[in-house]
Formats: C-alpha cells, sequence, structure tokens
C-alpha cells in the first residue's frame, strides 16, 4: 500500500508533535514575540494579551505551515527543474499561513481582509517571513534525508551472505528469525532487542511476535478488527488488533 502525501505529512506533523523539544522551542518562541511584539502587536496589545495571541498563533501557524510543506514537498518531490519544488513549497506554505493569520487577526482585531491597506501590509510581512522558514526548513530536512546512514547493527550478527534490506523479524521460541532480502537466520535474544537494533523509522511491530520493515510491505487487508499483512517476498504475516493503530498512524490503514 502506497504512502499517500497527506498521511505522510500528518506523520510527519505527529512526530513533530510528539517530540518534548517541540514544546520547549515552542515555548521560547512564543515568550520571544510576545516581548518583541512583532506584526503591530506591540502597539496594539499589552503584554498579557499579547503573550495570549501568541500562545495561540504560533502554534496554529506551526502546524499548518509544517504540514503545509511536508505535503508539498512529497506531492512535488522529483518533479519539474531543481528549483520547482522548493518554490512550490515556499508559496504554498507562506499563502497557508498567511491566510490563517488574516483569519484569527479578524476574530482577534476585527481587522476585516477587506481592509486592503492592512491586509496587504500583513500578508507582505507574513508572506515572506513564512517563505524564508519553509525554504530552509526544505533544504535542511533534504540535506538530513540525503546524509548516509549505517546498515542496522542487527545485520552485523548476520552471517556475510545474510546481509541485506530487513524484511521481517519473528518469534521462533527463544530464537528470533531474521529475514533479509538475502535469506533468513535465527538469532538467540529477544524481539524487543531485537527491535532496537533495526535503526529508526525502518518498520513497525505488529503482532507480539512479528516486526515487518515498511518499505517490504505490498498489501495490508483488514479482518475484522484485525489486518493481514503481505510482504513482497510473498509471505503473509498477521497484525494484532493492539497494533492497528500504529498502522494508521503510519499511514498504511485508512482511519
Amino acid at each position: 500500500m502506497k504512502d499517500s502525501p497527506t498521511h505522510s505529512a500528518l506523520r510527519e506533523l505527529r512526530r513533530i508533535f510528539s517530540a518534548p523539544r517541540t514544546f520547549v522551542a515552542l515555548a521560547g518562541t512564543v515568550l520571544f514575540l510576545a516581548v518583541s511584539g512583532p506584526f503591530g502587536t506591540y502597539e496594539s496589545l499589552a503584554f498579557a494579551p499579547r503573550l495570549a495571541y501568541w500562545a495561540f498563533t504560533a502554534p496554529l501557524t506551526f502546524a499548518l505551515g509544517t504540514f503545509t510543506a511536508t505535503l508539498v514537498a512529497r506531492r512535488f518531490k522529483g518533479q519539474g527543474p531543481i528549483w520547482f519544488t522548493p518554490s512550490m513549497v515556499a508559496v504554498s506554505t507562506a499563502l497557508s499561513v498567511g491566510a490563517l493569520v488574516l483569519l484569527l487577526n479578524w476574530v482577534a482585531f476585527g481587522a476585516a481582509p477587506t481592509n486592503l491597506p492592512y491586509s496587504s501590509s500583513l500578508l507582505g510581512a507574513v508572506f515572506i517571513t513564512a517563505a524564508l522558514i519553509a525554504l530552509a526548513l526544505y533544504y535542511i530536512s533534504n540535506q538530513t534525508s540525503v546524509m548516509p546512514k549505517g546498515p542496522p547493527p542487527l545485520l552485523a550478527r548476520l552471517e556475510f551472505a545474510k546481509r541485506g534490506p530487513l524484511v521481517s523479524l519473528s518469534v521462533q521460541d527463544h530464537y528470533v528469525e531474521v529475514v533479509t532480502t538475502k535469506g533468513a537466520s535465527l538469532l538467540l535474544m529477544r524481539l524487543t532487542d531485537a527491535i532496537k537494533e533495526t535503526g529508526t523509522d525502518t518498520g513497525l511491530q505488529v503482532h507480539r511476535s512479528h516486526w515487518v520493515a515498511t518499505t517490504q510491505i505490498a498489501n495490508i487487508t483488514r479482518e475484522g478488527d484485525k489486518a493481514r499483512i503481505t510482504l513482497k517476498d510473498g509471505r503473509d504475516i498477521p497484525a494484532a488488533r493492539s497494533y492497528i493503530p500504529a498502522l494508521k498512524d503510519a499511514g498504511l490503514l485508512p482511519r
């Protein structure tokens, strides 16, 4: 099942907002914005309401900007000349964030978007700021994604001839069957320890006895409150009911 750009963007948003450092960074940003009062908020609001305004506005615009940038980057990845995708990311993010700020200011201050001098001035400032931030994050993310990654530590436990891309891990008595594209091996270890050695963002545990690499999934079929995963090598792996939410969060099953 192909991961859609929308699912990918939602998954990225959930990942970012599940990290404690995101809230620390947002708290610092809100405090800075409340003290500095950009976009006319210093003149129009006292400190307390200004703090409340940015505590509401900053997380919302950040979430919308992150979702839009990720969605557009996935949607137009590899299309057109080299400048096309980053340009689409910058413009789309700036437009969506600008529209949200106009709406929030309309509700908070009664500043209707039909007030063209006000709207054009605010949109211009927000557009440039959001576009530059989106471009910077796009290139940082791209640079990070192309950095070479070493093989999962688990592969070092296998004989050299069977060291290939991971496909699945399954419990076999006191052993873990490690299946790669080059064959299968039995390792005397716990499944939880084996999963820790698969690397980051490589797959999902779908059953108390099974883990699968997401790149090796060919299809997923719902079976009541459970599911069956068909791998590219033709094998079927059961997905237990308690692991269905993780598959949904990964965009592999509809919500």
